[in-house]
Protein backbone atom coordinates (compact mmCIF):
# COMPACT_ATOMS: atom_id res chain seq x y z
CA UNK A 1 0.00 0.00 0.00
CA UNK A 2 1.25 3.47 -0.97
CA UNK A 3 0.56 6.41 1.52
CA UNK A 4 0.35 9.89 0.51
CA UNK A 5 0.42 12.87 2.08
CA UNK A 6 -0.19 16.55 0.89
CA UNK A 7 1.13 19.84 2.56
CA UNK A 8 0.40 23.02 1.46
CA UNK A 9 2.95 25.86 0.38
CA UNK A 10 2.20 30.18 -0.59
CA UNK A 11 5.24 30.56 -2.58
CA UNK A 12 5.90 33.97 -4.53
CA UNK A 13 7.47 34.92 -7.58
CA UNK A 14 8.17 38.78 -9.41
CA UNK A 15 8.25 36.44 -12.67
CA UNK A 16 5.48 34.45 -13.10
CA UNK A 17 3.22 32.08 -11.46
CA UNK A 18 4.89 29.51 -13.17
CA UNK A 19 7.81 30.50 -11.30
CA UNK A 20 5.85 30.65 -8.19
CA UNK A 21 5.25 27.00 -8.53
CA UNK A 22 8.80 26.21 -9.11
CA UNK A 23 9.98 27.81 -5.83
CA UNK A 24 7.14 25.80 -3.98
CA UNK A 25 8.58 22.99 -5.01
CA UNK A 26 11.62 24.08 -4.97
CA UNK A 27 11.23 24.85 -1.36
CA UNK A 28 9.30 21.91 -0.52
CA UNK A 29 12.19 19.42 -1.47
CA UNK A 30 14.84 20.59 0.98
CA UNK A 31 12.83 18.46 3.64
CA UNK A 32 10.15 16.66 1.16
CA UNK A 33 11.34 13.55 -1.16
CA UNK A 34 9.51 11.78 -3.63
CA UNK A 35 6.82 14.60 -4.62
CA UNK A 36 4.85 13.51 -7.00
CA UNK A 37 2.75 16.17 -7.76
CA UNK A 38 1.85 19.90 -7.44
CA UNK A 39 -2.03 21.25 -7.10
CA UNK A 40 -2.65 25.11 -7.46
CA UNK A 41 -5.37 25.55 -4.87
CA UNK A 42 -5.24 29.57 -5.64
CA UNK A 43 -3.05 32.62 -7.75
CA UNK A 44 -2.94 35.92 -6.51
CA UNK A 45 -1.16 38.97 -7.98
CA UNK A 46 0.03 42.32 -6.29
CA UNK A 47 0.21 45.32 -8.25
CA UNK A 48 1.90 49.15 -8.58
CA UNK A 49 0.99 51.53 -10.54
CA UNK A 50 -0.83 49.40 -12.47
CA UNK A 51 1.96 46.87 -13.11
CA UNK A 52 1.82 43.25 -11.44
CA UNK A 53 5.00 43.26 -9.52
CA UNK A 54 4.28 39.94 -7.78
CA UNK A 55 2.49 36.26 -8.15
CA UNK A 56 1.68 34.35 -5.55
CA UNK A 57 0.31 30.88 -5.51
CA UNK A 58 -1.42 28.64 -2.66
CA UNK A 59 0.02 24.84 -3.68
CA UNK A 60 -0.55 21.80 -2.50
CA UNK A 61 1.99 19.41 -2.77
CA UNK A 62 1.91 15.30 -2.47
CA UNK A 63 4.81 13.04 -1.83
CA UNK A 64 5.17 9.38 -1.11
CA UNK A 65 5.74 8.55 2.36
CA UNK A 66 8.65 5.97 2.90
Amino acid sequence: MTVVKVIEILAQSEKSWEDAAQTAVTAASKSVRNIKSLYIDGMQAMVEDNKIVEFRVNAKISFVVE
